[in-house]
């Protein structure tokens, strides 16, 4: 055990972790509205959209994240190719910056996660809260952003925490796109004396902090939505 080589590399791995949240915070940007409303949809049970967002919740929870990383890696590329070609897009599609793979591939999969998550908070409130906002004279945003939605975050926070928790534990797999980020920072730190074992030992310990810090700040956010419990219940 090379503990020189251990707490060297630490620092390296940590450099990583802006590409990792920046991934993180992304990914949630898009997957959390996109996630409520195709929610929203199947509760409703919109026609097409409500069977589409069946299916899609299907096919991203049921293949690994790994393989859906490569099928747009290697997809988007094919397809935008000859887009580009016939309006003469001077920019080479394979000169793209593949964090904008990363986007693609972490929204989809967690917008998934998130559609069930929504489902299931808001089939906890009871549908008679927005018909009383509605005979106070809000409309259907005023109630969802005043009514509904602090009391369906009270319930899906944990859920959203550990969707977030898992994001970031996914961004790992950001090597595969040749991303400069926690595990592949340290693994090529490891490549040159074979620090295999230490470099993993980093990798562990990063995500186990940073992993950490998240967790303790959705448990202070839950906090502070405490006063809505009450409503919810």
């Amino acid at each position: 055990m090379d503990v020189t080589f251990l707490v060297k590399t630490f620092f390296v791995a940590l450099s990583g972790v802006p590409i990792a949240l920046l991934i993180t915070i992304v990914s949630l940007l898009i997957a959390l509205p996109s996630g409520f409303l195709l929610a929203l949809s199947r509760i409703n049970r919109i026609p097409v959209i409500s069977q589409l967002a069946r299916v899609y919740v299907s096919f991203v929870r049921g293949t690994p994240i790994i393989v859906q990383i490569f099928i747009i890696f290697t997809s988007v590329p094919l397809l935008l190719a000859p887009i580009f070609e016939k309006y003469h897009v001077k920019t080479s599609i394979y000169d793209i910056n593949p964090i904008w793979y990363a986007f693609i591939v972490f929204s989809l999969n967690t917008t998934a996660i998130l559609i069930e998550v929504f489902r299931s908070a808001i089939s906890t409130v009871s549908k008679g809260q927005l018909e009383a906002a509605y005979s106070v004279g809000l409309n259907n945003v005023q109630a969802f952003r005043r009514i509904l939605i602090p009391q369906i975050l009270v319930v899906a926070l944990p859920n959203i925490c550990t969707a977030t928790v898992n994001l970031i534990k996914a961004t790992s797999l950001g090597y595969a796109l040749s991303l400069r980020e926690i595990t592949l920072k340290a693994q090529v730190a490891a490549n040159v004396g074979y620090n295999f074992i230490e470099a993993y030992i980093d990798i562990f310990l990063v995500y186990l902090l940073l992993c950490s810090l998240v967790e303790t700040l959705f448990k202070l956010y839950e906090k502070r939505l405490r006063k809505y419990k009450t409503a919810a219940a």
